[in-house]
């Protein structure tokens, strides 16, 4: 939310994001910082997350489109199904499963946690404190008779697809409920939990793709 969800995206929200130094007189949101910190330890105390979500993507001219998927993680593992595609990491190798092609893609685990610009929810959680943007609370709403409080953020690399990106958090759980990602071309992208579980005992497979599972299945195994 690595990549939520969770970050997820989570999921194209925060790919192309280059960290840089900022200058002098840019700062970020104390008081923003401060929620932020709270939820970080929040879900770093979690052993493992499953979460259910959805995804809305709006580009210029083209019908909207919403996906729905799941995530699970536990340290550096995880596992992401999504509707067209799935994606699974034992922190070692990384498996991508395109459902379309029935084709298995497979890849060392990227230790940065960027795999297929996908970040997990901790992933996620982590990224403020590497100076990638500005951040600050920008608003307090109510959804769903819950107090709501938002984040944007800011990329300082000019050159980023995104101009902007926005969190919603429910000021009584400290949790992450969607992430917004807008893109200068006019794009948006949502990212909303729908339901979320922690410390959840996971199975022996969650986090490993059984070809066996999948007959028929093209693989191509690109490890170096």
């Amino acid at each position: 939310m690595e990549k939520l969800l969770f970050a997820l995206f989570c999921l194209l929200a925060f790919q192309n994001l280059n960290a840089q130094s900022p200058a002098p007189a840019e700062k970020s949101d104390p008081e923003a910082k401060k929620i932020l910190d709270k939820i970080r330890k929040k879900y770093e105390g979690y052993k493992t997350i499953d979460a259910s979500f959805s995804l809305t993507i709006e580009v210029p001219a083209q019908p909207k489109q919403v996906q729905k998927g799941r995530i699970s993680q536990e340290g550096d593992k995880f596992r992401l199904e999504m509707d067209q595609q799935v994606i699974v990491s034992d922190g070692k190798t990384t498996w991508v499963y395109l459902k379309s092609n029935n084709e298995v893609q497979i890849n060392n685990a990227d230790p940065a946690g960027t795999d297929n610009g996908f970040l997990t929810p901790k992933d996620l959680l982590k990224r403020y404190q590497k100076g990638d943007y500005l951040y600050a609370v920008t608003d307090k709403i109510t959804e769903g008779g819950k107090l709501m409080t938002q984040i944007e953020f800011k990329p300082k690399d000019k050159g980023s697809e995104y101009s902007k990106l926005r969190i919603s958090i429910d000021e009584k759980t400290n949790e992450m409920k969607s992430i917004k990602a807008f893109a200068k071309d006019g794009s948006r992208y949502s990212f909303v939990i729908t339901k979320l579980t922690t410390n959840k005992p996971l199975g022996a497979g969650e986090f490993t793709f059984d070809v066996k599972k999948y007959p028929g299945v093209k693989v191509e195994d690109l490890r170096m």
